[in-house]
């Protein structure tokens, strides 16, 4: 019963997102608890704990290694197959990075955080080879711990490394709320197409960072707060691009929300999605 309901619901934000115009769809995790605790009761070598909180009233059971971390089937392709199976738009697949599952877990097998993320960073290769065989065409590797220890993020970016390794596919990595100007240098060169950065919440200033350190990547460029439940103007969106359309030039920058609309209502993600499309379509006729 439950797995009908998450197949209804991930058609009903895929029909909302062709409603809306977006160009790139996602399924909306509607069949994943938490982001890391999602792989981790996919995979070998985990066993799952008890709650932790994450933030507020949020809480996630924590993951656990318990032995060596492996890929034992594809974890994401059966719904992102269900979800592109929907839609004539292209459908991202969506994957947790190595550095955030480790980093969200707790390890009583390995001998070093090193090993721990290489290992999950070699099973998150091969569930994006097995993506890209399957026809996804882009594929995001979420981040959003890479820069709590700046003193790991050279860690962090050769385990990106290997996930991307060798992939033809569109690769994405969103970073959220972090010690960026500690890592600015690294940020800039993670070895993906795309670097997607929320610049909303924190008033553009990462633009100034990225500047700084020669970003030549394309950006996708977070035009609305998702930590608000204040609805943007449409003209409060389009000021925003043409911040980021000063500094990069428009074939290099997507929109997008900050981070994940998890913690809105339904009508303010709506909402929040519909004043980027408009604002979006506004600018490039601009």
């Amino acid at each position: 019963e439950l797995a009908v309901l998450e197949r209804r619901a991930t058609e009903h934000w895929v029909r909302v997102q062709e409603e809306l115009g977006l160009d790139i769809l996602v399924d909306g995790e509607m069949y994943r608890g938490d982001m890391a605790t999602y792989f981790a009761e996919h995979l070998d070598g985990f066993k799952i704990g008890g709650l932790v909180r994450s933030y507020g009233n949020r809480y996630y059971r924590k993951p656990v290694a318990v032995g060596p971390v492996g890929l034992r089937q594809p974890v994401t392709v059966d719904w992102w197959r269900y979800a592109q199976g929907l839609t004539d738009r292209p459908v991202k697949g969506m994957l947790t990075g190595p550095y955030t599952i480790a980093d969200w877990s707790f390890d009583e097998h390995y001998p070093s955080r090193e090993a721990f993320i290489m290992d999950l960073a070699g099973a998150l290769h091969e569930e994006v080879m097995a993506l890209q065989r399957a026809g996804c065409r882009y594929v995001q590797i979420d981040e959003p711990a890479i820069s709590v220890r700046p003193e790991e993020m050279q860690l962090a970016k050769k385990a990106l490394g290997v996930v991307t390794r060798g992939v033809s596919a569109y690769t994405l990595t969103h970073v959220c709320y972090g010690r960026f100007d500690a890592v600015g240098a690294d940020l800039v060169s993670l070895p993906v197409d795309n670097l997607d950065l929320e610049l909303a919440n924190s008033d553009f200033h990462l633009l100034d960072l990225l500047a700084q350190h020669g970003f030549s990547k394309t950006l996708s460029a977070g035009v609305v707060d998702v930590h608000s439940h204040v609805v943007e103007s449409v003209e409060q969106v389009k000021q925003g691009i043409r911040r980021v359309l000063q500094r990069l030039p428009a074939d290099r920058v997507w929109v997008d929300p900050d981070c994940g609309l998890k913690t809105r209502t339904e009508e303010e993600a709506v909402a929040k999605l519909r004043v980027i499309v408009e604002a979006a379509a506004e600018v490039r006729q601009e």
